[in-house]
């Protein structure tokens, strides 16, 4: 055991390997190669550490462990994804896109057509793939027990990140619940609002499948089981977030990510299984027909959600490590952590996306565009209107779809380059031929939408356009320097004393 600044780690730096078996073992690779800052004064979780977080994150700065949080009894990490580099280096990889090629080597194989026929084909591919979890008797999570009326969650440094949040937030749970009737296992990120000492706010959103489990529960006149886990393993945590389509299981898809198994473990007052190298585990369940008032909240939307009625967990078991870590984030608007977790989504389902969408080469979600706001396509153009074409099928996608703007470029743009993007944008649309308009689902987070969960959405066709689209006058050929003269240049640059 590594024992630093009173932080315990259950492991040994020499036999670090990727991927991390838990988070202790991120956080001492983290701290080797010079990317955390240990932060040893006191620092009150109440609006102080998110405004430092903040700080850090726009300075593109390291991860931080904040030692001696004034509330709680156990350090807070975060930050731990804030550049994409770093949240490479959390799937042991140089780049993400590495991952994304696995993923198209997996897909390689034939799948059936349609997005439902690739949904199963990708669950199946995972089980020939990957392994299920394996499940231990003991682990490092079941340490220390808390029972009945000795929980207490203000054992934990929970965050209120801004001055009008309705309370504490735990902001980095993993919730696990099963379907009353299947038994599938859905593993959700939510936030978690403190409500009491045992009590917390469940805002799972409605497009969520933890929403359909408390549905069905509820219709059945059921308590719903749930169990939370704080601070697993960098891979298994990001699976949580990642928008995989409905009943593919989340542990299989970080058994592949991470390739290995997930050792799991049974709780102890709850039919559920959680990672047994997670740092805290809060168990408990949920009265159907009970809500209470959830909110406010500064959301990654850099607005205020409002208050609504949301379910309520009862905690009835809380279990730790010996030294439990707390891991959270801070969320507003961009730049902020959660873009290094938005951008690892962006280049693992990259494949699948393009297998779902023919001709598609390349997709960007900008930062400052919050996931659903802005998606950026390139296409390999082949008949006229084929950039709408492409913009319905991405509204059709899963969770892709709630995109609410989509620029389409042809395969010669980088959608990385937003001035690139910008100038064929700007220059290359008529908008009475190139505007496309829509309705249909937004985000349960959009404020935008003058109704609640759906609302108008655009596409800007910003590739050139052809004849049979009804332009006549010859598209220009672009001004481009020939590859001679650039090497002319290159060679003799010294030369001018520029």
């Amino acid at each position: 055991m590594i024992t630093t600044g009173g932080v315990g780690f259950n492991d040994v730096v020499s036999a670090a390997k990727f991927p991390y078996a838990d988070l202790g073992e991120f956080i001492t690779a983290l701290e080797r190669d010079g990317d955390l800052k240990r932060v040893t004064a006191p620092v009150d979780p109440t609006l102080e550490l998110s405004e430092i977080t903040q700080r850090v994150v726009r300075a593109k700065g390291p991860a931080l462990l904040f030692e001696k949080p004034t509330r709680g009894d156990m350090p807070v990490a975060i930050n731990l994804f804030g550049t994409p580099e770093r949240t490479a280096k959390a799937f042991g990889v140089r780049d993400l896109d590495e991952i994304g090629a696995r993923i198209g080597e997996l897909v390689k194989l034939e799948l059936p057509v349609g997005f439902g026929g690739i949904r199963e084909g990708i669950g199946k591919l995972l089980q020939l793939k990957s392994v299920p979890p394996k499940k231990v008797k003991s682990a490092p999570c079941q340490q220390v027990v808390y029972k009945g009326d000795k929980v207490d969650l203000n054992r934990l440094p929970g965050l209120q990140t801004w001055p009008g949040d309705g309370g504490i937030f735990h902001n980095f749970g993993l919730t696990h619940t099963k379907h009353p009737e299947t038994g599938k296992r859905n593993l959700g990120l939510y936030r978690l609002q403190q409500h009491d000492h045992r009590t917390l706010g469940m805002h799972w959103q409605i497009h969520k499948d933890s929403t359909a489990h408390h549905a069905v529960a509820e219709r059945r006149g059921e308590r719903l089981p749930v169990a939370v886990a704080i601070g697993p393993d960098p891979v298994v945590a990001y699976a949580a977030g990642a928008p995989l389509p409905g009943g593919i299981d989340e542990y299989l898809f970080a058994g592949y990510l991470r390739g290995e198994r997930v050792e799991m473990v049974d709780c102890l007052t709850v039919p559920l299984q959680v990672p047994a190298n997670a740092q805290v585990i809060l168990e408990g369940y949920i009265e159907p027909g009970e809500r209470r008032p959830e909110g406010p909240f500064g959301d990654h939307t850099g607005f205020y959600t409002p208050v609504e009625p949301f379910p309520v967990m009862h905690v009835e078991c809380m279990t730790t490590r010996k030294n439990p870590v707390y891991h959270s984030i801070v969320t507003s608007k961009p730049p902020q952590e959660d873009y290094g977790l938005g951008k690892a989504t962006e280049r693992i389902f990259l494949p699948l996306l393009k297998l779902l969408i023919g001709d598609l080469v390349d997709y960007n979600m900008p930062e400052p565009g919050v996931f659903h706001n802005c998606l950026i396509v390139s296409i390999r153009k082949r008949y006229p209107k084929h950039a709408h074409q492409i913009m319905n099928a991405i509204w059709g996608a899963h969770m892709i779809g709630m995109s609410k703007l989509i620029v389409v470029v042809d395969e010669d743009c980088d959608v990385h380059d937003l001035n690139e993007v910008a100038w064929r944008a700007f220059g290359n649309v008529d908008y009475g031929h190139d505007l496309v308009v829509n309705t249909g689902p937004v985000d349960h987070l959009d404020h935008a939408s003058y109704q609640q969960f759906w609302g108008g959405k655009a596409g800007v066709d910003a590739t050139r356009k052809l004849p049979g689209e009804g332009y006549l006058r010859g598209w220009p050929d672009e001004a481009v320097m020939p590859s001679s003269v650039k090497a002319t240049v290159d060679g003799r640059w010294r030369e001018y004393g520029l």
